[in-house]
């Protein structure tokens, strides 16, 4: 049989490759330059949908999305322009330098802004101490600020769980009159004596201790001990001659447990005491005892007793003036 001519080729298809779709390798017919994209491909088209493909939620162009909780807690509150975090103490800062350089600067500002605020608004501190947990949660004084502030604006059980959290980290224990405290707020005051009765109480300075004392005496009255709760402050130096806060504090907290234990002489009487030391007027013993003078008078007018809640055979605060700086 005789050999079939074979095509000749021109140089218009030389190399050429043949035009089925199903060719591999094979390119559209319409692309008329290399690498082109189908018509339904190009800019201004609609590609096909891919699975899980990440799409903007819907709204109308420019509208502000409603932030999620979670994201809300990450933002925080506006920090306020003049804050710039240089307001912090520095063995706060040194906390914060391994932290890098614009995060630190963020959180630093939310902390001094948490702290301008927790005493006149405890609620927004607490939420600025927030922001900077989402952003250095492992940090101890990230979780020291922000169990403060959540003790400050009444969430007993988050400053609980902040405070525990920074001890962990650090291992400090002046959290403890706080976290006994939060305890007593909770309604569980036999806690708060245990933490009361911690060896590290021994250790703490005069301030701290006071503070564990009026915490545990507290705890004892929610007991409805109140003779208990009496020696417990009577052991304390109740007759320190310094005018410190924190004996404020102690010789107010013992004329309100005298008072309640039935006893408002002697409760007047501390009232008062407290009120010679209290300059800054932190309490508000003055009134107290203005008060408890006329009930008395009018008891006394009409021959009745002001007994109060128990009567404590408690015999009154040790002579102990403690240290005088």
């Amino acid at each position: 049989m005789a050999d079939t001519p074979r095509p000749r080729r021109t140089s218009d298809n030389r190399g050429a490759k043949p035009a089925s779709a199903g060719s591999r390798g094979a390119k559209p017919a319409s692309a008329g330059s290399r690498g082109a994209k189908p018509d339904s491909d190009r800019r201004g088209g609609k590609r096909p949908e891919r699975k899980d493909d990440w799409r903007r939620p819907p709204g109308k162009p420019g509208e502000q999305l409603t932030r999620t909780e979670d994201q809300a807690r990450y933002d925080g509150p506006e920090i306020p322009a003049e804050i710039t975090g240089r307001e912090l103490d520095r063995s706060v800062t040194a906390q914060l330098k391994g932290l890098p350089e614009k995060l630190a600067l963020r959180v630093a500002r939310h902390l001094a802004a948490a702290g301008t605020l927790i005493d006149t608004d405890p609620r927004t501190a607490y939420q600025h101490t927030l922001a900077a947990r989402a952003r250095a949660a492992r940090l101890a004084v990230v979780r020291e600020a922000c169990g403060e502030a959540a003790y400050a604006a009444g969430e007993y059980a988050e400053a609980l769980a902040e405070l525990r959290a920074a001890k962990r980290i650090n291992g400090t224990t002046a959290y403890l009159p706080i976290m006994a405290d939060c305890e007593r707020a909770l309604g569980r005051p036999e806690r708060a004596l245990a933490l009361a009765k911690s060896p590290a109480v021994a250790n703490f300075d005069a301030p701290t201790k006071a503070e564990m004392t009026i915490v545990e005496a507290g705890a004892r009255r929610d007991l409805g001990e109140y003779d208990a709760a009496l020696r417990t402050l009577e052991n304390a130096p109740l007759n320190n001659k310094t005018r410190a806060p924190w004996v404020v504090r102690l010789r107010y907290t013992y004329a309100d447990t005298l008072l309640a234990a039935g006893r408002p002489h002697d409760a007047l009487e501390w009232f008062h005491r407290t009120d010679a030391i209290d300059a800054d007027e932190t309490t508000d013993a003055a009134t107290r005892a203005t008060t408890l003078e006329k009930t008395l008078d009018t008891n006394t007018n009409t021959g009745t007793t002001n007994t109060g809640a128990t009567h404590s055979k408690a015999t009154g605060p040790t002579d102990d003036t403690g240290p005088t700086g």
